[in-house]
């Protein structure tokens, strides 16, 4: 049996841009329609990529800039 060699990454720090969704909305993603819910974030990636983010999710990987 083949051992595997595992390693721990971290994400590069970029900036993104996000607002929440104030109502029940479909976001067009490079993977085809999603919905986000009400308090969703929807991120804009370095790509102009738009994707819905549960606000969990989005509070665990994203802080705030301040400019």
């Amino acid at each position: 049996m083949e051992e595997k060699s595992v390693r721990k990454f971290r994400k590069k720090p970029i900036v993104v841009e996000a607002y929440q969704a104030v109502s029940e909305m479909i976001i067009q993603t490079l993977e085809g329609p999603l919905r986000a819910e009400p308090g969703d974030w929807i991120i804009t990636g370095v790509k102009g990529e738009q994707y819905p983010c549960k606000p969990d999710v989005f509070d665990r990987t994203y802080e705030l800039v301040i400019d």
